[in-house]
């Protein structure tokens, strides 16, 4: 604290007398931050990891019936993409991820802003929400089999139901995390309910938003594996189910391999956005 009061008294003093200020010592290399971004960052680590693999492979490490070896994998992927079955399937499993996240983004924002700016809407919301945030989803999907059948509408409510808890959380933390002055400046200058929520609110809230978007896209993968696995006659998780059934061990580390691929690939996708969206803030990772 010292420090921080020296370092303002030396910035008014160099002020009031023109005097140049000196920097204090280490200023010109960042040294308590994570530093400069590394090129191509993302992929280092899963980069380490296929090492690894292939390392363990070669050497006889890994028992190949118990993990295949990399170019096994490759090969048994270049052999699903061949006769089709790969594409066909992957296109819809993205179909019911994709539906399932827009749904359950949608839904998840707007029960955060009516929680978030009513405290009616708070008490209506919250309790549910926070009851199905406990519940995993894993317990429901029975009883979703019981009111809404084995067909595509119960996968789309368990990807769905399970994508908007993380969207409302972060939302909803964010949005009463608002600073209040900048509500009593909205109030001051007479912002109507609209132009509050435009300027002020969704602003504010939108950090939370793409936090809960990035734990969003992870959950959607992850409730898609398992919806997939229920009487599913097509998908990533119908085709894994099938290997498992045949032995065909290869073909489950290709559909591991392409939930893994999907799931990183959406996670920078949506880190990407955030940096343009909220590049007005200046943060730690900028």
């Amino acid at each position: 604290m010292a420090t921080l009061e020296a370092g303002v008294v030396r910035r008014v003093r160099a002020h009031r007398t023109g005097e140049p200020e000196l920097a204090p010592r280490g200023r010109g290399k960042r040294r308590l931050g994570p530093g400069k971004p590394i090129p191509f960052g993302f992929a280092l680590g899963p980069a380490l990891l296929v090492g690894a693999w292939v390392a363990g492979s070669a050497t006889g490490a890994l028992d190949p019936e118990t993990l295949p070896a990399p170019w096994t994998v490759a090969r048994t992927a270049g052999e699903l993409i061949a006769d089709g079955r790969l594409q066909s399937n992957l296109l819809t499993s993205l179909q019911r991820a994709a539906i399932g996240l827009v749904l359950g983004v949608v839904i998840g924002v707007a029960l955060a802003l009516i929680a978030g700016l009513s405290r009616i809407g708070e008490a209506l919301v919250d309790g549910p929400v926070q009851i199905k945030r406990a519940i995993p989803t894993l317990a429901l999907i029975p009883l979703f089999i019981v009111w809404f059948g084995i067909g595509e509408e119960m996968k789309l409510i368990v990807i769905t139901t399970s994508v908007l808890i993380p969207i409302y959380l972060n939302t909803h933390a964010y949005l009463r995390g608002v600073d209040a002055r900048y509500v009593e400046l909205a109030e001051t200058v007479g912002l109507s309910r609209w132009g509050f929520l435009r300027r002020v609110a969704l602003p504010g809230s939108l950090p939370g938003f793409f936090l809960g978007l990035r734990l969003a896209v992870t959950i959607s993968w992850l409730a898609l594996v398992v919806v997939e696995q229920v009487n599913a006659t097509s998908g990533i998780g119908y085709l894994m189910t099938q290997a498992r059934t045949y032995g065909q061990i290869d073909v489950i580390v290709v559909g591991l391999v392409i939930y893994g691929l999907l799931g990183l690939f959406g996670d920078l996708a949506v880190r990407t956005t955030e940096r343009k969206v909220l590049a007005w803030r200046q943060t730690l990772g900028d």
